[in-house]
């Protein structure tokens, strides 16, 4: 019980407004818009778009190239929404690709958010924070194909949609209902997830002291992070910081981390070392959010549960290793430009 009660605070302890009232409920909405302009061929227009666009810069389908794209304003569980009708024809790689751009970007409903943590610590941190993501979308989809190369040809060319909607108020109503439930799962998945990290940090917890402080979950990912850390710019001095916000994030949800970051005093941190930072954790890849992602996929295609779950994992993986890219992209850029700015 006490670990339920833990994992129900991250999320509704000090701000319930903010997670109840303000961020789930964009689920609904998308995915009420989402119906309706799919039953007006709007979306399907779009899907060609795109599909033409992506086909010749990356050799990607329509639909797996927005859905990567939306991942970049909308996250994880919204975005697939708007490909709805593409998924259970999805080859495994462009799940795989779709899963992995959940994972490495936020959403646009929580960007400002995390903005507030580091003001005053870094520079510009909306900016920051909106390329992490820009830059973070290519490198998911370069990692995906990576680890599980696309062999096929692009999906919707040989799967067209097996559903319509009666009308737009039928559109709005289904995609109203689809969103409750994806937002019921969301909930209910990361009491869980959450819980379970904290029944295991506890049990760490009873294990003798380590360096002087108890061991942890977010205290062992923190030196395995190190290296990883340091290989993309980070000082080796700060790396163990830096790799422990990077635990943090993975074990807990990125909102944590950014308000550890935040609170890390700005001269306890180097700036080119806290936006280095800030992109490498700029993303869902945590242990919560497999399963949110696993329950809101399952509640849009039940029938592709199966390659959902087998590719969880790797999910993580790829979707950590593209924002740790996105870190190394503006590690590998002049110092001049992390100076100045931050109070």
């Amino acid at each position: 019980v006490g670990d339920n009660q833990a994992a129900s605070e991250i999320m509704t302890g000090d701000a319930p407004p903010l997670f109840f009232f303000q961020i789930l409920p964009v689920v609904i909405v998308v995915a009420a818009l989402s119906a309706i302009l799919w039953h007006w061929h709007i979306l399907r227009w779009v899907t060609k778009g795109f599909a033409f666009v992506f086909r010749k810069a990356m050799g990607l389908g329509g639909a797996t190239s927005l859905a990567v794209s939306a991942n970049v304003f909308m996250g994880m569980t919204e975005a697939p929404v708007l490909v709805k009708p593409y998924i259970k024809g999805m080859t495994r790689s462009e799940i795989f690709i779709l899963m992995t751009a959940g994972f490495a970007t936020i959403a646009g409903s929580v960007l400002v958010i995390y903005t507030t943590f580091l003001d005053g610590v870094m520079a510009n941190p909306l900016a920051q924070l909106l390329t992490a993501s820009i830059i973070a979308a290519p490198a998911a989809v370069a990692m995906a194909l990576v680890m599980i190369p696309e062999k096929t040809d692009s999906s919707e060319r040989a799967h067209e949609p097996d559903f319509k909607y009666n009308s737009t108020m039928d559109a709005f109503a289904t995609g109203a209902a689809d969103g409750l439930q994806i937002v019921l799962n969301i909930a209910t998945m990361l009491i869980a997830a959450l819980a379970l990290l904290w029944l295991a940090n506890a049990a760490l917890g009873a294990l003798p002291e380590v360096l002087g402080a108890p061991l942890s979950i977010q205290r062992v990912l923190g030196w395995i992070f190190s290296p990883l850390m340091y290989m993309i710019g980070v000082p080796w001095g700060e790396a163990a910081l830096s790799g422990s916000l990077m635990g943090i994030k993975t074990v807990l949800t990125e909102f944590v981390a950014f308000i550890e970051l935040g609170n890390v005093p700005a001269d306890a941190m180097d700036p080119r070392t806290r936006i280095i930072t800030a992109h490498a954790i700029c993303g869902f890849a945590n242990f919560g959010s497999i399963g949110i992602l696993i329950g809101g996929l399952n509640i849009i295609c039940p029938e592709r549960r199966s390659t959902f779950l087998e590719l969880a994992w790797k999910t993580l993986i790829a979707g950590t290793l593209a924002t740790c890219l996105s870190g190394a992209v503006v590690g590998a850029l002049p110092v001049q430009l992390f100076t100045g700015g931050a109070g």
